[in-house]
């Protein structure tokens, strides 16, 4: 097989005679001769030019049958879960999960008949404690948005085939080029592009991969809902995709190298990050990644909101700001962005803290990092600056 770097590149390339370029060309038309196709082309079909080699590209890198691409990735999360969910059947979660997942599943689910469980905690016992009799799918996150918790990929899919279950897995935060859940048994991959995938902030979509039997039912639904991805925002995917390996190692670089520095730190309470060898999940971590990622979790030493903005307020490199997964270093509260749906009492029983910041380490040398996150700290009187 071909390594990740060269997949990024050449994967999915669009074969073109009468265009010899070595990129792929946009295919802007909404309207297609449909006498001279075999197949009637139209972009909410999910089947253009532009949106069939992207999926290629993906497909490769994740080792799957097929996929589709949606114009957001609760688009792909939403129109998976309801294509493949129906009236009374059951959904095994993970007892952390994505805050607009979370209330996707609060809002969505129970007038649709819909039943749903979270499991207490990430161990397969913890999951197969809420299975039911109806129980149809297990879907889970791995590392978890924001605690960067751990789930056993292989322990869930060995669980989930005991039962007859199908498995979904968002698959974000670690990115095709840290980890493949489909080889190690999970049917279904699905990723918030705008993240990793993309990784410059300027792109807004989602993917869904997995066997062909299960992309042919989900396409059902997709083509009802019409969340479809046009064509330039396509090739831009396509353009950032080529340079997502090495992107990705050096957001893994970084990123180990910022939670070991701060790991003890004086002025921060705890590090989420499963490469640290703390982390409670790093050994099942190391099992099944190839690098531990760009995000963490960081703990102020308070749970006082104004101190932590006036921290965020001092921050000169580290943008605060929405999303995740870009070459720029971006720092948030989960307390009052991805998780301000979920209650207080809900969130704090999972460990999102009005103290806890959700850190997307970027691509930038990693002593201005340090830096920054020293004199940010200085400024609201927690340490004083040592770099």
């Amino acid at each position: 097989m071909k390594s990740k770097n060269t997949l990024c590149i050449h994967a999915g390339n669009e074969v073109n005679t009468n265009n010899p370029g070595v990129n792929n060309p946009i295919h802007v038309s909404s309207s297609f001769k449909y006498r001279e196709m075999e197949d009637t082309v139209y972009p909410r079909y999910f089947n253009t030019n532009n949106q069939k080699t992207l999926i290629d590209r993906l497909c490769a890198l994740e080792q799957a049958e097929a996929g589709l691409v949606f114009s957001s990735g609760m688009a792909a999360i939403s129109t998976a879960l309801l294509a493949l969910l129906n009236k009374g059947d059951h959904l095994v979660l993970s007892p952390v999960i994505y805050g607009g997942t979370y209330h996707l599943i609060l809002k969505e689910f129970e007038k649709r008949g819909i039943e749903y469980s979270f499991a207490e905690d990430n161990s397969v016992a913890g999951f197969e404690a809420v299975l039911r009799d109806n129980t149809k799918m297990i879907y889970f996150e791995t590392p978890s948005n924001p605690l960067c918790s751990v789930v056993s990929i292989q322990a869930v899919a060995k669980l989930a085939k005991e039962h007859n279950l199908m498995t979904a897995i968002d698959n974000t935060f670690a990115s095709p080029i840290n980890q493949n859940p489909i080889p190690m048994g999970i049917d279904l991959v699905l990723h918030s592009g705008t993240k990793y995938l993309g990784g410059h902030s300027d792109l807004c979509f989602g993917a869904t991969l997995g066997s062909q039997k299960h992309i042919d039912k989900i396409m059902v639904s997709a083509r009802n809902f019409g969340a479809s991805l046009n064509p330039l925002d396509c090739y831009l995917i396509d353009r950032s995709l080529k340079t997502l390996a090495v992107r990705v190692e050096r957001h893994n670089a970084n990123a180990l190298a910022l939670a070991e520095y701060l790991e003890g730190h004086s002025a921060i309470g705890k590090i989420h990050y499963p490469g640290l060898r703390s982390h409670p999940d790093h050994n099942i971590a190391r099992a099944q990644m190839r690098g531990f990622g760009g995000m963490m979790g960081m703990e102020l030493k308070t749970d006082d909101l104004n101190q932590v903005d006036k921290f965020l307020d001092h921050l000169k490199i580290i943008t605060p700001a929405l999303s995740l997964g870009g070459v720029e270093s971006l720092i948030c509260s989960p307390a009052v962005t991805s998780h301000l749906k979920m209650p207080k009492a809900e969130r704090e029983k999972i460990g999102v803290t009005d103290g806890l910041l959700r850190f997307s380490v970027g691509i930038e040398h990693q002593k201005d990092l340090i830096h920054d996150i020293e004199q940010a700290l200085a400024a609201i009187g927690n340490t004083t600056v040592a770099v």
